[in-house]
């Protein structure tokens, strides 16, 4: 769980305020994007009664919001903006994360978007049949478990928000990368593995709308660069850990 804590202020604003109070937020928000400790922000108003606004600021810690943003040279510019409607401030406390949450079916997975299980193991299967006939990656690949293409569709799908079947059946993270320790994996490798997954993907017939395709390679470069990193001879297995799980980052899918 992530250590950030969520501030909330409340405020009550008179509807012929409101104008001045958002423009006024609006030239306050410059020194929050600026500020190191603020990890992000939104300001919301009241649908049923449009006097209530609510500013939520993630930051990376209470302290760091406090003696940090608040001892900072951006504060006073911050507080001039705001100052006008500290009396206007119902509530203004720091919330910690809970273990309840969880995203919502109004965005798909990843693994949906694919096309689950089937379309994952579609790709896999020719990823692999290329590896295996290709000139640069045969060698790493040399003797092969006939499961192990079936192995990363499940890695895959655990991945981008699937059923969490590779860490019922095979392992978690630490699984997965233990199997790359001691490969002495090179850059050019690397690379020749994220043209050919690109490659498999579109004989695989996974989606190709730009979102889908953003999102899918910068995992496969984190994952490959996170490859490089532990095949490497100074590399230290990573404490026990949780299967990533990949989103759509910048660009949800887009739903015309």
């Amino acid at each position: 769980m992530t250590a950030h804590t969520v501030e909330y202020i409340r405020y009550r604003i008179p509807e012929e305020r409101s104008a001045e109070f958002l423009a006024a937020y609006t030239r306050a928000a410059t020194q929050l994007a600026a500020a190191p400790q603020c990890v992000d922000y939104e300001l919301t108003r009241c649908e049923e009664d449009a006097e209530h606004h609510i500013l939520r600021i993630t930051w990376t810690s209470t302290a760091d919001h406090l003696e940090g943003f608040r001892k900072s040279d951006l504060f006073p510019a911050f507080l001039a903006e705001i100052r006008p409607y500290i009396a206007d401030i119902e509530e203004m406390r720091h919330y910690a994360p809970t273990p309840v949450r969880g995203p919502g079916a109004a965005v798909p997975s990843l693994y949906d978007w694919a096309g689950g299980a089937a379309a994952l193991a579609r790709l896999t299967s020719v990823f692999y049949d290329k590896v295996l006939k290709d000139d640069l990656l045969a060698p790493v690949f040399a003797g092969l478990d006939p499961a192990h293409a079936e192995h990363v569709a499940l890695w895959l799908g655990e991945v981008f928000g699937g059923p969490p079947r590779y860490s019922e059946t095979q392992g978690g993270h630490s699984h997965m990368v233990a199997k790359h320790l001691g490969k002495g994996i090179t850059e050019p490798q690397r690379r020749r593995w994220v043209n050919l997954v690109q490659d498999a993907a579109d004989e695989a017939g996974l989606p190709t709308d730009a979102e889908f395709r953003s999102a899918f390679l910068a995992y496969v470069e984190w994952g490959t660069r996170l490859a490089l990193y532990f095949s490497g001879p100074d590399a230290a297995p990573p404490a026990e850990q949780p299967v990533p799980r990949w989103t759509w980052g910048a660009a949800p899918p887009y739903q015309g």
